[in-house]
């Protein structure tokens, strides 16, 4: 399980840390996949600690661009992204399962624990926001939907309520979690007055809310590996 962590450590990073507007809108070219491939094997090299294992990060990197190659054969949905995720997951616990039976440990343990709360804090914010702004875009698409607001406006209080999320939790008050659900309900007062909008306002702030705690006790979970 730890190495299985380690290496979704890597994933989220390349993923949503530093997967740029660029890489994700030119994955399906050369140039774009070649770049996001080159991030993930980097990646993997580095958090692994191994430096004479070479063909995990050449593995990992070949066969993580391979998937991003069929998931550009699809349209872009929630139900594609989330596909798209797991596949990676599954990939990534097979890897772990063969370093496992070899004997082969990833990341000594002064890094490892800091190398967790960083990639968790990035998925909680980062990782969940992409998920979240995935359901958000059908929702307006299917149902013509007109959303106002500052640009990029909901993904920064997405970003910072995931944030105060990861925080409470982590010092032990996971109650006042509440408290910012009650403090959006009555800044969205307006909105909720008509049925649509309410609607969608509900279901992205459930989704972001729902992946910020089970993120945020994953990320507890793998600390104490």
């Amino acid at each position: 399980m730890r190495e299985f962590a380690v290496l979704i450590c890597a994933h989220i990073l390349g993923d949503f840390l530093f997967q740029t507007n660029w890489i994700a809108q030119n994955k399906g070219r050369i140039k774009g996949w070649w770049v996001h491939v080159l991030i993930h094997g980097a990646l993997v090299y580095l958090v692994a600690m191994q430096w004479g294992l070479w063909k995990l990060p050449l593995a990992v990197a070949l066969l993580h661009g391979l998937v991003d190659l069929c998931k550009c054969r699809f349209p872009d949905t929630p139900k594609t992204f989330f596909i798209d995720q797991m596949v990676h997951v599954g990939i990534l616990g097979l890897f772990s399962g063969g370093l496992s039976e070899a004997g082969i440990t990833l990341t000594p343990d002064p890094w490892y624990e800091g190398l967790v709360w960083i990639s968790g804090f990035v998925l909680v914010t980062k990782g969940a926001g992409f998920a979240v702004a995935k359901v958000a875009q059908a929702l307006v698409e299917e149902n013509g939907l007109v959303v106002k607001g500052l640009k990029h406006g909901g993904a920064c209080i997405g970003n910072l309520e995931r944030s105060l999320i990861f925080l409470l939790i982590l010092i032990g008050q996971p109650g006042a979690i509440g408290f910012l659900v009650a403090a959006k309900s009555i800044l969205r007062f307006e909105e909720a007055k008509k049925q649509e909008l309410a609607e969608y306002v509900l279901i992205g702030t459930l989704l972001s809310f729902t992946l910020a705690i089970a993120s945020t006790f994953l990320t507890m979970m793998a600390v104490s590996l």
